[in-house]
Formats: C-alpha cells, structure tokens, sequence
C-alpha cells in the first residue's frame, strides 16, 4: 500500500478538502483507496457523510492498537473508497501516547500489517499542527503532499514544516519524500496570488505541482452535503482542477507502483 500524508501546519489551506478530492479520484480511476482521518475536528470524515454514530472505531483506536486497521475502515458513499474516521477522542491522543514507548511509530505499525494489503493507496489527512499526530502520519508515510494557499503567511509555515520533514527524515524516515506541493484558493484577480506562486516555483521548482486549485463555491459547498466536489459537482471548476492533480500525482508515483 502506498502511503501519503497530506500535511501542514497552517489551517484552513484547503487540506482536508485535497485528501477528500484526490482520494476520490484516485478510487474512480481503479484504485482501492483508503483515508485515515488523522484530525481531531474529523472534518475528512463529516465531508465524506460518515456521521457520528458510524464511527464506532476510529483513528484514536487505530493508535492506541486497541482495533485493527479492517476494523477501523468503514466503507463510503464512493465507491473503492474506505475511510478510518475520526472522532473527539483523538484530541487526547496526544497526551495518552506518552505512555507509549513507541508513540511516535503508532501509525506505521498500524499500517504495516497485512491489513494494508487489503488497499492500493492510503492519504492521511493530518490536524493543522505539527505535533504527535503529524509526527506520526509524517513516519508511517513513504511521501508527503503540502496543500499551499496562495497567501503570504504560508510560505512562513511553509519554512517550518520542510524543516520538520527534513528533521523527520534524518531520525526516523529516510524513506520519506516530498511528493509535491499543491497550490489551494488560487485567486487570478489578486495580484498576491500570483506573487506567492512564482516565489514558490522559484524556490522550489519541479516540486511544486502545475496544477492549481482555484477558490471555488462548489468545493466550500460540497462537505455540507456530505461529499466530495467530484460527486457533489464535476463540472465545477475545482473538481476540474483536482481531477487534473490526481493525474499529476499518479504519473509522480514510482512506475512499479503504479498498476493498481
């Protein structure tokens, strides 16, 4: 199963809403595809219509090892689609794990076992920190995605979590890799926008996926509804542009690893 944490530390980039429509894209091209909703508010599983009472493991059980991964994955409206929800109690995992000697590889065990076998692809969708959790998805993952809004104080944020990836992959992962970085809530009429872009590409360059995701009604709308922009609407412009990412995704991913 190949393993991909989308991560940042800065909320509100747009990154629940990019493991969402990336992962729904992936499953309609053939891919048995897997979400772990790593984020305490849950917000990957509400958007892909999970309710409450459907969560009866979760992520939080998933880390303490008290349920296995086919136990904690419950399927979704798309089809080849599966997510780990995410529920309140994951706000204490953090303090729980402490007792663990192991507590920063909870996840990579988790997803190490012959469970995995049961997917293709599995995205962890991080909480808006960089702490245990996203320490966690960050060691358990071979890459990493880092949803970028086109604004000025993401590229502060920006600094500080390839510091952590880098730090992650001398202790813990050299394995791990930036897959790319995708540029959110692109906005044509603000001359900032563009800005914050180029800078990027140009400090970056090919890591940075071509395509963008412009800011989109449809795709703020969607997770009301309880689905994916690419079900909700498919014609909209930010389903267009995701499914476009999902391309660019796929053709980064390790050839041998391509044939799902």
């Amino acid at each position: 199963m190949i393993r991909i944490c989308v991560a940042n530390q800065k909320g509100g980039v747009g990154k629940t809403t990019t493991a969402i429509n990336l992962a729904t894209a992936l499953a309609a091209t053939g891919w048995r595809t897997l979400i772990i909703d790593l984020d305490p508010q849950g917000n990957a599983s509400t958007g892909l219509g999970i309710k409450q009472a459907q969560r009866e493991y979760s992520s939080y059980e998933l880390l303490r090892g008290d349920a296995t991964l086919r136990e904690c994955a419950i399927p979704t409206a798309v089809p080849r689609l599966d997510i780990v929800p995410a529920t309140v109690n994951l706000s204490g995992a953090e303090i729980e794990l402490i007792e663990f000697q192991d507590r920063l590889h909870r996840m990579q065990q988790a997803l190490s076992g012959p469970d995995a076998a049961h997917w293709d692809i599995c995205l962890i969708d991080c909480p808006p920190s960089l702490g245990m959790l996203t320490l966690n998805a960050l060691i358990a993952a071979e890459s990493l995605i880092v949803p970028l809004q086109c604004e000025f104080f993401a590229l502060e944020g920006l600094s500080q979590l390839l510091t952590t990836v880098e730090r992650v992959r001398e202790r813990f992962n050299q394995k791990l890799s930036i897959l790319g970085v995708a540029l959110t809530m692109f906005d044509r009429r603000n001359r900032l926008t563009d800005q914050v872009s180029d800078d990027v590409r140009e400090v970056l360059g090919p890591v940075v996926f071509d395509t963008v995701i412009p800011r989109n009604v449809r795709l703020s709308e969607a997770p009301s509804h309880g689905l994916p922009a690419l079900i909700y609407d498919h014609r909209c412009a930010g389903s267009a542009a995701y499914i476009a990412l999902a391309r660019e995704l796929i053709d980064r991913l390790p050839n041998v690893r391509k044939a799902a």
